[in-house]
């Protein structure tokens, strides 16, 4: 776990008044079914910010959803890009140990210190990788963010294994590398 996420853990009894595993109990007598339905009920009915807030719904989606159901759903009818998302989180994973890899219903976020990057597979046959890149142009296959909205500044379409490349590489590293 990352040093921010676990301060913020450490601090959540003295600034919400209550422990993470009491909002996670709180949270599953609500049953709230999405995201930002969770965090506005926190927000309004506890008094607890938005960052708290966004943070214990996370977590509880984490700990009450396994990663590996998320993510099957997500490449049903689209297993040819399962071994993108493998190689993009592999490759991930040799930045450093303090990426969080958050699945949710219809993507992967990639944390460290804030998003950096989503992986979403987009159609059956693309996935598209969101990244937040500060002060880039869009050049080449380094695209306005499209469907990503402002979660993202850019995003790389890859049809295949081979799109992952040592450019799109650069460019996730970079997204990783400014997310401090």
């Amino acid at each position: 776990m990352d040093k921010a996420l676990q301060t913020m853990i450490n601090n959540m009894p003295e600034k919400t008044g209550k422990t993470l595993e009491s909002w996670i109990q709180i949270l599953a007598e609500k049953k709230c079914e999405k995201h930002s339905d969770a965090v506005k009920f926190l927000k309004t009915e506890h008094n607890v910010t938005h960052g708290f807030a966004n943070t214990i719904v996370a977590l509880f989606k984490e700990q009450n959803a396994p990663q590996e159901d998320l993510l099957v759903s997500q490449y049903k009818g689209k297993e040819l890009l399962q071994p993108i998302y493998e190689v993009l989180i592999s490759s991930v994973a040799e930045f450093g140990e303090d990426v969080v890899t958050t699945p949710k219903k219809g993507s992967v976020s990639l944390i460290r210190k804030k998003q950096f990057a989503l992986i979403k597979p987009a159609t059956k046959t693309r996935i598209d990788l969101g990244l937040k890149l500060k002060d880039v142009d869009f050049q080449g296959r380094l695209q306005n963010s499209g469907p990503f909205g402002p979660m993202c500044t850019h995003r790389i379409q890859l049809h295949s294994v081979s799109d992952v490349n040592s450019e799109v590489i650069k460019w996730l590293s970079l997204a990783y590398n400014q997310s401090v």
